[in-house]
């Protein structure tokens, strides 16, 4: 007991001195992974970006360069891509239950370091103000994306690796016989994330394929790709092999052709749904996919709290300038909630929203004009008007090439919302700061769910209700059961939807996933999940069956009749 003891004691002294080095420093540049200064990345002290390829990170003779997303000036450059060590990896992968399963400890370990890491506010501080000179968010939203980071390390630290890789086993017909179920990794695979959280989708992507025993090269978009080309230094530095991740910095369409040439086992691609069709056509379904959401909030009939709700809305359209996959893009609004305060409530929540603390900012895959255009024409639909916002920011240096617009919400008819010429036009994803807001009657929620059946993007939903029977109702019991609000439990509402992170209750909102559940689609077989070791365990291995059959043969067996 006391050697294991002093081990101990020997251990944490270990770990100690091991943080020590950015512990106690006050300079950024201390910090034994970074290459760059957040805050000081500027057009005069541009920052680069290298790949990272067979375990060499390589810079390039050509580079393109970003412009700042707040003011223009170039600031980043990006080295020119080149290809591939994919190849090299064998599809039963870098380890598996029966091939090299130390390095399951290994990653544990490593997770367990860079969890320590990420909870050191020097550090945490740093990832957060990178986050912001990319992809403008206002400081709290940049730091709970490394909070939600540094939070998933810690749940799959030690142990919890190689408790992704559980087996289990069956009896089989006769003595000797038993059939065994493996978790089998990929090999090698494909990683291509977005510019919206630059830390939190490809970090928790990224851990999950190289936990299961895949050799992924990874992509991020250039825009923000820096972040990442940090957290992997990272990652080095707290003892992850050099060659187990490939990073690229390119293009889509050199990355099209670099899948195309290279020919993974498997890809995780999380954006436009565009994109990820054409993928999915070109890399014969070998994909999984967390594409783009229209996501809807619904508000059932009881009225509560107004205005708490009316900040949960704000935050769910509004947060990180509306640029969430998650983000409300649609309000079904009960008319009970018509007569409060609600939407005067939202708007003025939108209203103090400012650039200067970047709770609103620019927005990155769109422009103003065709934020404006697709407003216009919203407001051509009969009946529809302008609730708030509609308008560019003001005083701002904000390149043309990205949006900038104050938060706008459309009011929009149930009835035009779903007439044939007009639901395509309404439930387009603007990945901004856009919001479209109905209302429906008491008899009127077929029709909304009607509305939600004819989405083709299922990601996240809220029902706002504390009424169980507006939850959960059947037909049948409501016709024994009479309540209040039977105009509203006519239809079930979780039951008839499918959107695969759905909140229900008081507190629904839409964004905001913590690194507890599940976060991704439903009701498509390519769907994509992260967070949990459920959607590991589904992304990123496949299940392999092995049977044992040792005999003995039964006494005096012959050969049997040809069958």
């Amino acid at each position: 007991m006391m050697y294991g003891f002093l081990a101990c004691r020997a251990s944490q002294k270990a770990t100690r001195n091991w943080l020590s080095s950015y512990n106690l420093s006050r300079s950024v540049h201390s910090l034994p992974f970074v290459t760059v200064d957040a805050e000081g990345i500027s057009g005069s002290q541009p920052a680069k970006v290298h790949n990272l390829v067979q375990g060499k990170w390589m810079g390039s003779s050509t580079w393109n360069t970003l412009v700042d997303p707040l003011n223009g000036e170039p600031f980043i450059k990006i080295a020119e891509p080149f290809v591939e060590s994919l190849s090299k990896c064998p599809k039963h992968g870098l380890h598996n239950p029966f091939k090299s399963p130390e390095r399951y400890l290994l990653y544990g370990d490593i997770t367990a370091k860079a969890a320590r890491m990420l909870s050191v506010p020097k550090v945490s501080d740093f990832f957060t103000r990178l986050i912001q000179r990319v992809a403008p968010k206002s400081y709290q939203q940049a730091l709970g994306e490394v909070q939600v980071t540094q939070k998933f390390l810690e749940n799959f630290s030690g142990d919890q690796v190689r408790f992704l890789a559980r087996s289990f086993a069956v009896p089989g017909n006769h003595l000797g016989q038993q059939s065994h179920g493996f978790r089998w990794p990929y090999g090698a695979v494909a990683i291509i994330t977005p510019f919206n959280f630059p830390l939190e989708i490809p970090a928790l992507q990224l851990m999950g394929a190289l936990y299961m025993g895949n050799k992924p090269i990874l992509k991020v978009d250039s825009k923000v790709c820096i972040v990442m080309e940090q957290m992997i230094r990272l990652l080095h530095h707290c003892g992850m092999p050099l060659s187990d991740v490939d990073f690229i910095n390119s293009d889509g369409k050199t990355m099209n052709k670099l899948l195309l040439e290279a020919n993974p086992q498997m890809t995780l691609f999380t954006g436009s749904s565009k994109v990820a069709e054409k993928l999915a056509v070109d890399l014969k379904g070998r994909i999984k996919l967390e594409d783009a959401g229209f996501d809807w909030k619904i508000l059932g009939p009881d009225v509560n709290e107004v205005e708490y709700i009316a900040w949960v809305c704000d935050q769910d359209a509004y947060a990180c300038s509306g640029q969430k996959c998650s983000a409300q893009s649609i309000l079904f609004m009960h008319e009970n909630w018509s007569a409060t305060s609600l939407v005067s409530k939202m708007k003025d929540l939108a209203e103090r929203r400012k650039l200067e603390d970047l709770t609103i900012g620019p927005v990155l895959t769109l422009t103003t004009e065709a934020m404006l255009d697709h407003m216009n024409k919203l407001l051509q639909i009969p009946g529809s008007k302008l609730l708030f916002g509609g308008k560019p920011l003001e005083n701002h240096s904000i390149p043309s090439i990205y949006g900038a617009l104050k938060p706008t919400a459309i009011y929009v008819p149930l009835e035009e919302i779903l007439r044939a010429k007009n639901y395509e036009l309404v439930t387009t994803e603007i990945f901004g700061p856009f919001q479209v807001i109905t209302e429906y009657k008491k008899d009127q929620l077929p029709l909304v769910l009607d509305a939600l059946e004819r989405m083709h993007a299922h990601l996240t939903a809220a029902v706002v209700s504390n009424d169980v029977l507006f939850l959960q109702a059947r037909h049948k019991y409501l016709r024994l059961t009479p309540t209040p609000n039977i105009e509203f439990a006519m239809e079930e509402v979780i039951g008839k939807t499918v959107n695969g992170t759905t909140y229900a209750g008081l507190r629904a909102r839409t964004t905001g996933a913590p690194q507890n559940h599940w976060f991704g689609p439903a009701g498509d077989p390519r769907g994509a999940g992260i967070g949990t070791p459920e959607a590991i365990k589904l992304v990123w291995s496949c299940h392999r069956e092995v049977i044992y059959d040792f005999g003995p043969l039964p006494k005096r067996w012959e050969i049997p009749p040809s069958t």
